[in-house]
């Protein structure tokens, strides 16, 4: 299975629960046996339970789908088909690479620029906040320097 086929499973998996749930408010709403105050409050509670259980839902599919992303850019990243700045790979010295990143960009400080092996998403992260690029932009510029 593909990753798009993966993802339109997933929509129309959402879409189905969307559509049951509102098909179940509307029939008990025809058939409801209280007069509309009562109805309308006892509504009120499925509506908080139904919505809860729908946030996770879509919690767990964009947990799910992050992953996959992630897995698929590491896929493409072993097969050499992403371009330059897709993943960090930090060439020399970080200390030398650090004084040059404080040279060009004065608003660095060094808890900005920490870096300990298998964290460079932190540190990339940390760039983004402090120097207002993308993600690949700072990657492109870590590995340049």
């Amino acid at each position: 299975m593909s990753y798009q086929e993966e993802d339109n499973n997933a929509g129309k998996i959402l879409l189905a629960a969307l559509a049951g749930a509102g098909a179940g408010i509307i029939a008990g709403m025809l058939l409801a046996p209280d007069k509309g105050a009562a109805t309308r409050e006892n509504w009120k509670g499925v509506a908080a339970k139904y919505s809860g259980q729908l946030g996770e839902q879509a919690s767990k599919l964009g947990t799910d789908l992050e992953a996959k992303f992630k897995e698929y850019a590491g896929k493409l990243e072993d097969l050499g088909l992403t371009g330059s700045g897709s993943s960090l790979k930090i060439k020399g010295n970080w200390d030398d690479v650090k004084g040059k990143l404080k040279q060009q960009y004065a608003q660095l400080t060094d808890e900005d620029l920490t870096y300990a092996e298998g964290k460079g998403d932190e540190l990339i992260g940390r760039l983004q906040e402090k120097l207002g690029k993308g993600k690949s932009e700072i990657t492109k510029m870590l590995n340049d320097l």
